[in-house]
């Protein structure tokens, strides 16, 4: 028997892309802001940066298991492109790899090809929503665009709830906001909570996805709590950052975020999303995102409805990690093209 029919044989990699949990995901409704609960947060920096730190060496996924665990990170990946020389033609490209996000062949060899395999989202400015609705039509695959003033959230209030409101006219289903991080220099959470939930009544139907910016906050507390605060508003998910700080997702502040989901889940009975955006590059920073995921939030969470990894590049390394799995051979980097 052939490697080929040895692998599709193979339960791991053929169960990827079904949903995990078979309850319907609820929305954040969020809650009162809780002033006393936000000023209590304390972070043990020393022992965060211990664990995830070690992390990637303890937590090796590897040959089966690590080509299924590949397939499910294409599942969560929001396609991205925010660059400012986007053209609809770039976007329609961007909206064929998402539909297709690796060769037939290779899906093939993996008992995949009829499965379906899509990304999580396709991610773009608003002036391009309506290029990347006509691209994923019929495919089921969300739109998501990036509102509220991205990526410094300094414009007028008005101004960026307008943003939101014509975005999600549209046709955007989730709208990816960033907070106002002079509020949390500040201390004016109740500036930041007022703001972020009339961002959640602006979307309506449309999934709020609060950019908190980690860069920007120099102390993990600071994530804590912007994170809390977030949640508290409404968000349907928290995310790290815009991709434009000069430092983007981490372990260190990723492992803070989803502890603080955690926290919020147990006090309320509310699931909200996380997405680790910006600086995703390889197939093996992703494992190491799911499988913190995983570790800390359980398998319920390894679904695009309440975990995305939003990369630009990240796709092209997976899809050579999986065709060396097929084939045993690493093929050359311009033959999985992006845009």
């Amino acid at each position: 028997m052939g490697k080929r029919d040895k692998q599709k044989k193979n339960p791991a990699v053929r169960a990827v892309p079904t949903p995990v949990d078979e309850h319907e995901h609820v929305r954040n409704p969020g809650t009162p802001l809780e002033l006393e609960w936000v000023r209590d947060v304390r972070v043990n920096r020393s022992a965060v940066e211990r664990r995830t730190a070690s992390f990637p060496g303890r937590r090796s996924i590897k040959k089966d298991w690590q080509a299924a665990w590949l397939l499910r990170a294409i599942a969560l990946t929001d396609l991205t492109t925010l660059a400012g020389d986007d053209t609809p033609g770039r976007v329609r490209r961007l909206c064929a790899k998402a539909r297709n996000p690796v060769q037939a062949h290779v899906l093939e060899a993996l008992g995949m090809a009829d499965a379906g395999l899509t990304t999580g989202a396709v991610c773009v400015y608003h002036e391009m929503i309506p290029v990347a609705l006509e691209a994923l039509e019929g495919s089921n695959i969300p739109v998501a665009a990036v509102s509220a003033g991205f990526p410094a959230g300094l414009s007028p209030l008005p101004q960026r709830i307008k943003e939101i409101e014509a975005s999600v006219a549209a046709g955007a289903t989730e709208i990816d906001i960033v907070i106002n991080r002079a509020h949390l220099f500040t201390g004016n959470w109740q500036a930041m909570y007022d703001e972020v939930r009339a961002f959640r009544e602006a979307c309506g139907d449309a999934h709020l996805k609060s950019i908190i910016a980690t860069g920007d906050l120099a102390i993990l507390r600071n994530v804590a709590k912007a994170s809390l605060v977030c949640m508290m508003a409404g968000s349907d998910f928290i995310k790290t950052s815009t991709g434009k700080e000069s430092v983007n997702a981490t372990l260190p502040v990723s492992l803070v975020m989803i502890r603080m989901i955690r926290a919020y889940g147990e006090r309320t009975g509310q699931r909200v999303g996380f997405k680790a955006a910006g600086g995703i590059k390889t197939a093996k920073q992703s494992l190491s995102y799911l499988a913190l995921m995983k570790d800390e939030l359980g398998r319920a969470y390894l679904d695009p409805e309440l975990f995305r990894l939003g990369a630009s590049s990240l796709l092209g390394d997976i899809e050579r990690q999986l065709e060396h799995y097929v084939t045993g051979r690493y093929s050359a980097d311009y033959r999985h093209p992006m845009t």
